[in-house]
């Protein structure tokens, strides 16, 4: 494992936010305890993989979403009352929706969706995006510490820890739903 990271570390870091997020920069930011990564290019890389994501919805939004939304119309009745909490909080989503777990991909569309220049997207998504890489990335570094993780450890109990990385995200990601939704009024998660 350790060969692994040391060659395909970074770029499976910049994979892994661009695709998921949080337990990718949690893993690899406990591995700066260890020695395995380094702070600032774990916080680099785990952003730009989430930047890279964050444009190419924004631009689906941008370009085809108002299309897109019209010929479904289910969908757009469940987007309605995300898009009315983004338009009545548009800034202080536009500074933290990177830290909204299960919105991560809609809110870049609806932005897009909203008319929002490109370039005006772009200071937000750079404070956000590195907010988030380094408020995470200094999370992963404490749990990382706290439970002495190391790449034998991680070959050792991979499921384990990545189902305690992914718990706590799932838990933070429920809690962030549940409260956007209550301001949102959205329906209870599985309700139809």
């Amino acid at each position: 494992m350790e060969e692994f990271l040391n060659e395909y570390g970074y770029f499976a870091l910049a994979l892994g936010t661009f695709l998921e997020g949080e337990t990718a920069i949690l893993v690899a930011s406990a591995l700066v305890y260890s020695g395995v990564f380094d702070a600032i290019p774990t916080v680099g890389f785990a952003f730009f993989g989430s930047f890279v994501s964050d444009w190419i919805y924004f631009f689906i939004g941008r370009i085809n979403g108002t299309l897109f939304i019209d010929r479904r119309p289910t969908l757009k009745q469940k987007l309605e009352p995300v898009r009315a909490f983004f338009e009545a909080h548009r800034i202080q989503i536009l500074f933290s929706y990177r830290f909204l777990y299960g919105f991560r991909t809609i809110l870049p569309i609806l932005i897009g969706i909203a008319g929002i220049r490109p370039l005006h997207f772009l200071g937000y998504s750079v404070a956000a995006g590195l907010l988030w890489a380094s408020l995470v990335s200094t999370v992963g570094y404490f749990a990382g510490a706290l439970f002495e993780l190391t790449p034998s450890y991680f070959e050792e109990n991979g499921l384990l820890v990545m189902a305690g990385f992914g718990t706590f995200g799932l838990i933070l990601g429920l809690l962030i739903r549940w409260f956007a939704g209550q301001r949102m009024k959205l329906p209870p998660a599985g309700a139809h």
